[in-house]
């Protein structure tokens, strides 16, 4: 990976490793952590020369010095713009990276362990699989977040566990100065567990510009079921790198939902998942509503590395004003994956003639008996179906909500969580309704 290393940034983490105390730390992690820095010295952050990284620029992010660790002041903190009405859930609040335990609302639930991840060090499913799968990519950024993360989430649902309700974990951020945060979660579903993870981003008002690198390792075993969301409502201050890894055993299910809305003004997501044994099925799904100068780029990889497994992957892309979506995604079939079936659809609708969108859909097919078909599409506003609802009565602005509801709507109907659903298409709605 090519390199441009700030001197500001970088060397505040080079002096922050050289610094960070872990004493009270198994050495295991310690030698962990130590490996981890060396890869990311060897190569620095990524540049646009890379091109997994040819449309997304982060040098102005990491070209300039940042608060690293600093206290966080939780008192009369408002986090109400993370609410999902009418949703019941187990509550989980990340300030600025930080797990912060008082405003956490966690009921008795059988079977469910939720400790920040610092405190999780001794679990036998930390020690088992911390940093066993998101590092064995060729990221830097998470070589980055493992060598330096400070807390995070640890999340444990046990054998035949079935959560009776959501956890909701609200990342917020919040400050005066700009700050830099790494959050490191790790979430693991024993055999035949089910479960329902939503995390919500948002930036609270006066908020510094900030830079938040977060590595999430989620592990289902056997049979075991988890609907994921990702909900970014965030600001335009707030800027996000994330890395989230999947690793599945056989007969687990895996349902990704990714969505980002006018705000924040900087995210990368890759989405990296395993599929290591039969009988295995995965879904991602995405809708990005970009608005003024934002970036959202979504890179996902879908390895099928076993046979009769089956995956399902569908992005839509919606750009406003000066904005660009990114999608890159990857399929691979080695050779021993025999019987897959694996789909993956990118489809964008630039609003604007100034957005931009980049697409690649990719195939990597080792075997020979598969059903495998990507694509993609791009187009502008289909101005003869607004003319059409305009002549019927319909007001432009409630013609363009009701076009862009039918474009996402075969992405939003695959939601698990009606409640969800409904909430997120009301933020797309305000998405088209900022001016």
């Amino acid at each position: 990976m090519s390199t441009i290393v700030s001197e500001s940034l970088f060397q505040q983490l080079v002096t922050g490793f050289q610094e960070q105390e872990t004493a009270a730390e198994p050495a295991a992690l310690t030698a962990i952590r130590q490996a981890a820095f060396a890869r990311f010295q060897a190569v620095g952050f990524p540049t646009v020369k890379h091109e997994d990284w040819k449309y997304t620029n982060i040098h102005k992010l990491v070209s300039q010095p940042y608060v690293l660790n600093a206290d966080v002041a939780i008192d009369n903190l408002d986090f109400s713009a993370g609410d999902i009405p009418a949703l019941d859930a187990h509550r989980i609040v990340v300030v600025n990276g930080q797990y912060v335990l008082t405003f956490a609302s966690l009921e008795a639930e059988a079977g469910l362990t939720v400790k920040s991840i610092e405190d999780a060090v001794e679990e036998p499913e930390f020690i088992a699989h911390f940093a066993q799968h998101a590092d064995q990519t060729d990221s830097a950024l998470v070589a980055l977040n493992t060598a330096l993360y400070t807390t995070g989430v640890y999340i444990h649902v046990a054998k035949n566990a079935v959560l009776s309700k959501p956890i909701q974990i609200i990342h917020v951020s919040t400050g005066v100065d700009e700050f830099f945060a790494q959050t490191r979660s790790l979430v693991v579903l024993a055999q035949n567990a089910e479960a329902e993870i939503i995390e919500s981003f948002i930036t609270l008002a006066g908020t510094a510009k900030n830079f938040q690198n977060k590595v999430v390792e989620v592990v289902l075993k056997e049979n075991a079921k988890l609907q994921h969301y990702y909900l970014q409502v965030a600001e335009a201050a707030s800027n996000y790198t994330f890395h989230t890894e999947v690793y599945q055993e056989k007969h687990s299910v895996y349902n990704n939902y990714n969505c980002n809305f006018p705000g924040a003004s900087f995210v990368r997501h890759n989405i990296n998942v395993r599929l290591d044994a039969e009988n295995v099925e995965s879904h991602l799904y995405g809708i990005n509503l970009t608005a003024d100068d934002q970036l959202v780029d979504i890179h996902t990889i879908v390895d099928h590395l076993k046979p009769h497994c089956e995956s399902y992957e569908w992005y839509k892309n919606i750009t406003q004003d000066s904005s660009t979506a990114v999608f890159n995604g990857k399929i691979y079939v080695r050779e021993d994956a025999q019987k897959t079936n694996a789909f993956q659809q990118n489809n964008n609708m630039l609003i604007s003639d100034k957005s931009a969108v980049y697409t690649k859909p990719q195939l990597e097919i080792f075997a020979d008996d598969v059903k495998c078909s990507h694509g993609c599409t791009i187009g502008q506003f289909d101005n003869d179906a607004l003319f059409y609802l305009r002549a019927r009565g319909i007001g432009e602005h409630s013609a363009r909500i009701l076009l862009v509801h039918a474009f996402a709507f075969d992405v939003t109907s695959r939601f698990s969580n009606e409640i969800v659903r409904a909430y997120v298409e009301e933020l797309a709605s305000k998405g088209l309704d900022r001016n």
